[in-house]
């Protein structure tokens, strides 16, 4: 019975046992490369009896096993063995993948992805690493995978296309490294820009093709339009030029235009792009019935319908109408209606080809400001932003004022540009929040610059300026300059608001060094210099939102000299050179003008400025005007005594367009209150240092200082005979040798007219502004100077160096006898009256054989008659530095007056 029973229930559990021992075999885990092999006898010859993973460096054989399905005591089939192969792939962390069975003993060979060193970009000028850093996902100690490369290949292709360059191409290269690492290269293929080579337009019949690519931002390549982008493929661009399109079909009247296709094709070589538009124009329609509907008591149509721009059978402009809807939401923010909705209903009759159109306005509250918040000022305190609003919380609403306060506050120059002041719904719908988000910029300037001007050579400045000190809108400068024929230190403050009240005051301290200049032929000489120190106060107070005035005080010190070398010769009692030991300085070389101009003075003025502005900016304004009107008076002390009017106004707007038109005019004219000399004395009243002068670069086409009253000096040669003795008669010297001195004068105009012109947003990117201009002028009204000219010839003793007359003894006769010479005869002034003298009549070595070249003068330019010069110029903010050059022609001159056809400044940082 118990062995029947031992049987039976081994018989029983022997398939147990068999099944224990299988389902242990599948749930022990792999820890080893080998994994133990199952009892004899129990399998076939297709069951998996151990795994093992060869190859793997970075990753557990456990971990490589996890990714498959394969387990020890499952059937092999090569079905199972491919889903391992592709499984194993999927995880991208292997180069290579081998699987192969040996009697149930599976053995994987692995050959791991490296690990990434480094990213290198090569080959990319146009856009910098910066740039394409983002878009790469591969990085530096990541596994390396092709899919993630082809990935990044795609993104930096793609920012390439946005661009512009869509013949780019991207290679990528794996270098290898010890220890299974690489580094991964993309060589970058730019290629050209991608053109729009045409624009083909279907459909048009009322506009040609060339009417209506000029209304759109893409232009076709031509070889012109180096300095633009608009010929390059943009997406983007494709969609705003439909709507370019539409909006000028609007405004022509063709409310049914609209564009069917837009499509954009690759040229065979992948370079370049053809465009076609297809469009349909649709009827011409003519404003019909025009009315306003108003539910806001201020707002009657019986008011408002005749003040409307559009008239009933005017062609159709949908940009009038925009600009109505927006007047009267303006006007309506005028009174206060900040929220005014105003929506235009059209009436379309397409039998008379009409437009009806009916603007309501809603019924609205009259709004009342009821906070002003400002963000974004970390460095400036709020006071100076609140100060320039020109609304305060609890005042009425008013759109012109927030407007105003808007161009206020840019003016400041602390901010952003592009600043606008938002309006959002107060805590009640009469209430209103007026939120200025402003984003600081710096405003520090620390400069050193060197430079070349065709005006004074050479230039080195450097300035320190903090326009926003200590955040309160105050006005900290200092600055050094040196050139060729200047060299300046100056120091300022100004303080905006004075104890927080809209009275600016400022204090100024200078010493310059003047070396004025006249020409010599070609060459630039230096004539006098002037050493000024000094120091000005000034204050100025608001009298309306635009009107403003100012009161300056000044004292300073001039000393006017004259190189003694030059310009300064020794006198005897006989009025002779060379015998005396004081010098004097020389009309017959300096010229009576700047004679009389050397010496110290002292200037003690008050001046006082009545000032209109109303421009929308400062720096570069576009439209408004600006009127200044300025009196100085000098006498409060001091040894200077005039008085100085100046008016200047200029004009600014946009006749269309980006164009931008400006007008400005000045004048001024200097009276003197002491008298110096007579007009026989050939002495003004007014000193030449406080002259006006006209020239380079205020009116362009002529030279510095080149326009108005002057003194030119034609050096001339005493003619000799066959025996080499002078006789009455003179001839200018063969290179044409002169001197050039501009004396000012008392008056002065000067007019000019300018019109920018607008280019495309490549040339705005290179900071490129050309302009076409006119500038006339005059100064004029001095005391003609006494010449310095030849009188007559006649014959005089020679003297040597000391003063002593040069004789000759007969080797014959023993006679002693004097020698003369016979040159032209000068007539100079002095204590004992009129006297002859012949000038430099004696050589250095005082032989008497060296006839001197003389001179003649001539006085030329005071006439108030007009000076006139039309020309371009450009501005070019470029890489190192601002540069401006003009080319001017002077079409209306006057003898004497100096013109020039080509300036340039240029100036670089360092």
């Amino acid at each position: 019975m118990k062995a029947s029973l031992s049987v039976k229930h081994k018989k029983r559990l022997l398939p147990i046992l068999l099944s224990g021992t299988i389902l242990a075999g599948i749930a022990v885990p792999v820890h080893a490369q080998e994994v133990p092999a199952v009892q004899p006898g129990l399998t076939t010859d297709n069951t998996i009896r151990s795994i093992v993973v060869n190859g793997s460096q970075r990753l557990e054989s456990g971990t490589v096993l996890s990714y498959m399905k394969l387990r020890v005591g499952q059937t092999y089939t090569q079905e199972s063995a491919d889903q391992a192969l592709k499984d194993l792939f999927e995880t991208e962390l292997f180069k290579d993948v081998s699987i192969r069975n040996n009697a149930g003993a599976v053995v994987i060979d692995v050959v791991e992805n490296p690990v990434i060193n480094r990213i290198l970009l090569e080959g990319n000028k146009r856009i910098k690493d910066d740039a394409i850093g983002p878009e790469i996902r591969l990085a530096p100690r990541q596994i390396f995978t092709r899919s993630k490369v082809r990935a990044d290949v795609a993104r930096i292709i793609e920012l390439y296309k946005r661009k512009g360059r869509f013949a780019a191409s991207v290679e990528p290269k794996m270098v290898q490294l010890d220890q299974n690492r690489v580094d991964i290269v993309f060589e970058i293929n730019e290629g050209p820009k991608s053109k729009v080579q045409q624009i083909n337009i279907i459909g048009n019949e009322v506009f040609s093709d060339g009417k209506l690519r000029g209304e759109m931002a893409t232009k076709q390549a031509r070889f012109y339009r180096f300095f633009s982008s608009s010929d390059t493929y943009d997406p983007d661009r494709l969609a705003f030029d439909q709507q370019k399109l539409r909006q000028f079909y609007l405004t022509e009247g063709y409310a049914d235009f609209r564009v069917i296709s837009a499509v954009a094709e690759l040229t065979p070589d992948k370079k370049d792009f053809i465009i076609t538009y297809v469009v349909e124009e649709g009827d011409r329609y003519k404003f019909g019935d025009v009315t306003v509907e108003s539910e806001i008591r201020d707002f009657t149509p019986a008011t408002l319908t005749p003040l409307l721009p559009m008239k009933e059978g005017d062609f159709y402009d949908a940009k009038q109408v925009e600009d109505t809807v927006e007047s009267l939401s303006e006007t309506a923010g005028l009174f206060g209606y900040a929220f005014a909705d105003v929506r235009p209903e059209f009436n379309r009759d397409k039998e008379t080809l009409t437009m009806g159109i009916v603007f309501k306005v809603a019924e609205s509250d009259r709004v009342y400001v009821e906070r002003i918040d400002i963000n974004g000022n970390t460095l400036t305190v709020d006071k100076v932003v609140r100060r320039e609003f020109r609304l305060n919380e609890g005042d009425a609403f008013n759109s012109f004022q927030v407007k105003r306060s808007a161009n206020r506050i840019k003016s400041l120059g602390f901010f952003q540009d592009e600043l606008e002041i938002e309006q959002k719904q107060g805590s009640a719908p009469d209430r209103i929040i007026l939120e200025a988000n402003v984003e600081e910029r710096a405003t520090g300037e620390l400069q050193l610059s060197a430079g070349f001007s065709s005006v004074e050579n050479f230039i080195l400045q450097a300035s320190v300026r903090q326009r926003n000190f200590r955040g309160k809108g105050q006005e900290l400068r200092a600055s050094v300059s040196y050139s060729s024929f200047s060299q300046s230190i100056e120091l300022g403050f100004t303080e905006p608001y004075l104890f927080d009240r809209n009275v600016a005051v400022g204090v100024d301290l200078f010493r310059r060094d003047l070396n004025s200049f006249n020409f010599v032929g070609s060459d630039r000489e230096t004539t006098f210099e002037q050493l000024t120190t000094g120091f000005q106060v000034r204050a100025g107070v608001p009298i309306t939102e635009y009107l403003s005035a100012s009161l300056r005080y000044g004292l300073s010190f001039d000393d006017v000299t004259l190189d003694r070398d030059l310009f300064f010769t020794d006198f005897n009692s006989d009025n002779i050179r060379g015998n005396s030991p004081e010098d004097t300085c020389d009309p017959l070389v300096a010229g009576r003008f700047l004679c009389d101009a050397l010496g110290e003075r002292t200037t003690s003025s008050i001046g006082a400025s009545l000032i209109y502005d109303d421009r929308d900016s400062r720096v570069r304004p576009t439209r408004g005007q600006t009127i200044v009107g300025s009196l100085d008076f000098a006498g409060l002390g001091g040894s200077v005594k005039y008085l100085k009017g100046r008016f200047n106004a200029a004009k600014y707007w946009r006749p269309f367009g980006q164009f931008i038109f400006s007008i400005s005019g000045e004048a001024g004219y200097i009276h003197p209150l002491e008298d110096r000399g007579s007009a026989a004395d050939g002495i003004d009243d007014v000193r030449l240092t406080d002259r006006f002068f006209l020239g380079e670069p205020q009116i362009r086409g002529f030279d510095i200082r080149g326009v108005g009253p002057r003194v030119i000096r034609n050096f001339t040669t005493p003619a000799l005979d066959e025996n080499g003795i002078p006789f009455n008669q003179i001839v200018e010297n063969e290179n044409g040798q002169r001197t050039d001195d501009a004396i000012g004068g008392r008056a002065y105009y000067l007019a000019r007219a300018e019109l920018e012109i607008p280019l495309g947003s490549g040339a705005r990117e290179l900071g490129l502004r050309p302009s076409i201009f006119v500038d006339a002028g005059a100064v004029f009204k001095v005391t003609t100077p006494i010449l310095q000219n030849p009188q007559s010839f006649g014959t005089v003793p020679v003297r040597d160096a000391t003063g002593a007359v040069v004789t000759t003894t007969d080797p014959d006769t023993g006679v002693v006898s004097t020698v003369t010479a016979t040159g032209p005869l000068f007539l100079s002034t002095s204590d004992t009256g009129a006297v002859v003298q012949v000038v430099d009549a004696v050589a250095a070595d005082g032989s008497a054989n060296t006839v001197a070249t003389s001179f003649t003068e001539r006085f030329f330019g005071d006439t108030a008659s007009p000076r006139l010069s039309v020309g371009i110029g450009v501005n070019w903010n470029s890489p190192f530095g601002p540069f401006r050059i003009d080319v001017a022609r002077a079409l209306l001159k006057e003898p004497g007056d100096d013109t020039k056809l080509f300036t340039f400044n240029v100036g670089t940082q360092f």
